[in-house]
């Protein structure tokens, strides 16, 4: 197929698999509110540079993000959890488009649209193309100035490459400088192996740099007018302490081997088929050559051949190109201590051309893996669809779940069993019939595919919503809102982690977006009368060191077994 027709098709897959799933599942993590309460806040208050929420806490990045969040929000009447993960499923799209159409100019169709649909089926690009967070953006900036870099070297490195500057500097507005550096790190070194002169690779890149910085640098500017030292002790804090490892607080610090953990897990499942092919490489035949001899040259020359072609001036340009972004971005972040596996996702595109032009070879040479691994895949779709049937026949007693997750493992098997609205039988129907006819004889690398995908279905439109949905705290911010509503009291809360944090606080976050962003600072405010948010642990060791300073408590509401930050969340009624 052209260009032109498998682009469109390949997009209309792309939103038909993502875009209908944003918002059918609450927030239930700290990371969604947090972000999203920023979008908020701008279009409350209408500070659209350096906006604070309602514990006057300002956001840790740069606006891009959120100024996305908020205009899909404008749009759509009001800040959701569909509207704020909007951009990140856009960047998640536009990413797989941008993989397809660089490798289809280079590689053609068919290992084009392999390696966009690998990269889309990765776990971690398809679970954070579904999040309210900065990453996915990052990472489509990343990526795709990276590839108009590319472009801008094969026509010789002549004029300004103006798309590579735009999406550097939308790389820095979404999180920072490292928008701009990684780029331009893994570029560098691609030129130097091409044997491009030190200094005009160096210098071209750093003006590239700094003029990617332009704009940002405004934003920084106006931001620093109305933040003060606080604001620049947060950027110096986010962006070089992180880097040298002198941040004043721990922030995700893990080992030095944790990209790897991370990076098995996120690309899975293709990382089961790619230790699969292990077992069917011929590592002998590999090391002597053999499939490189020639009549000419004998095997001397076709090890000879072989050394030439390793060398980095003479490899393919594409895969020595996709091959250093990989290697440069990993080892890059795995200098700080800081790490989090949303940091490595620039390389998973790269990646999946290398996956695909193994799947390809795997269907050539030893079909008998792929076959393998497409029943693998078939057999954990299947398992899905029936346990999702059986369960509705199976009576659940809250008796059956115990310890400190049992309420909510409970909520879980609940909510699974009264799943079940037509449109998602629909998907488990089409799911099945997917998964049925791989025992058929549709047997082949793009099936595969549709397994991988057969199987995100049921996940996302059958077993998210209410297994994340159990995480949520919902329900307890609609019993708070019910018992204090906007306008008759003010919310505070108290943790006692935030009191102890000598960076990134902890904060209510859900709870405080649930209920419009009005929840105050208890601790730092002291407030004469109010309605105070607090865990029972910390109530039971802070309520005497509060009523030594004058307050007195009412208490109005307790969440029960269902616990907010690991406590069971009570509301006071308090005044001093």
């Amino acid at each position: 197929m052209t260009l032109k027709k498998t682009f469109w098709l390949l997009l209309m897959l792309c939103v038909l698999t993502v875009i209908p799933f944003l918002g059918i599942y609450d927030y239930n993590t700290k990371g969604e509110p947090r972000e999203s309460i920023v979008s908020y806040s701008m279009i409350e208050s209408g500070n659209w540079v350096l906006p604070r929420n309602s514990v006057g806490e300002m956001a840790y990045k740069p606006p891009f993000f959120h100024w996305c969040v908020a205009a899909v929000s404008v749009v759509g009447g009001k800040v959701t959890e569909f509207t704020s993960r909007v951009p990140s499923a856009v960047a998640y799209i536009m990413l797989t488009l941008a993989t397809f159409v660089f490798y289809f100019r280079r590689k053609g169709s068919t290992v084009a649209l392999l390696a966009a649909l690998v990269a889309f089926t990765s776990w971690e690009l398809h679970r954070q193309g579904a999040n309210c967070r900065v990453d996915m953006l990052l990472t489509a900036f990343t990526v795709m100035a990276m590839l108009f870099f590319y472009r801008w070297w094969e026509k010789g490195m002549r004029g300004i490459p103006w798309w590579a500057i735009l999406m550097l500097s939308l790389g820095t507005f979404t999180k920072g400088p490292v928008g701009t550096l990684i780029p331009c790190l893994v570029v560098g070194v691609f030129l130097l192996c091409r044997r491009v002169n030190f200094f005009r690779a160096f210098f071209s890149l750093l003006a590239f740099g700094l003029m990617s910085l332009v704009l940002p640098a405004i934003w920084y500017y106006a931001a620093w007018q109305q933040g003060g030292q606080e604001f620049l002790d947060l950027v110096l804090e986010e962006n070089v302490g992180r880097m040298t490892q002198t941040m004043s607080y721990e922030s995700c610090v893990e080992p030095w081997y944790y990209n790897f953990i991370t990076l098995i897990v996120g690309y899975l499942p293709w990382v089961i088929f790619a230790l699969m092919t292990l077992f069917v490489v011929d590592w002998k035949a590999l090391r002597r050559n053999t499939d490189a001899q020639s009549a000419e040259g004998g095997v001397g020359a076709a090890r000879k051949k072989a050394w030439w072609q390793t060398k980095p001036s003479k490899a393919d340009p594409v895969d020595l190109f996709s091959l250093l972004a990989i290697v440069v971005i990993f080892v890059f972040y795995c200098i700080p201590q800081s790490k989090r596996s949303v940091y490595i996702m620039p390389i998973y595109p790269f990646l999946g051309y290398f996956i695909a032009r193994l799947l390809l070879w795997v269907e050539k040479r030893h079909k008998q893996v792929l076959n393998v691994y497409g029943g693998f895949l078939a057999v954990v779709g299947l398992i899905l669809a029936v346990a999702f049937v059986v369960l509705k026949f199976i009576p659940v007693s809250p008796d059956w779940f115990h310890g400190r997750h049992g309420f909510q493992n409970y909520s879980m098997v609940l909510g699974l069993q009264q799943t079940g609205a037509w449109w998602q039988w629909v998907i488990w129907v089409v799911g099945v019939a997917i998964l049925a006819l791989w025992w058929k004889s549709l047997r082949n690398v793009w099936y595969v595919v549709a397994l991988i995908l057969a199987v995100y279905l049921h996940l996302d439109a059958i077993y998210k919503p209410p297994v994340l949905n159990a995480k949520s705290v919902k329900a307890v911010a609609a019993a708070v809102d019910e018992k204090v509503p906007a306008g008759e009291g003010r919310l505070y809360e108290f943790i006692e982690a935030a009191v102890e944090a000598a960076g990134d606080p902890v904060h209510f976050f859900e709870l405080n977006f649930y209920l419009g962003d009005r929840v105050g600072d208890f601790y730092h405010e002291k407030p004469q009368k109010g309605y105070l948010l607090i865990g029972a642990d910390d109530l039971q060791e802070w309520q005497p060191k509060f009523e030594a300073e004058g307050y007195r408590f009412e208490p109005v509401y307790n969440s029960g077994d269902k616990r907010v930050i690991k406590q069971q969340l009570q509301l006071l009624k308090f005044e001093k």
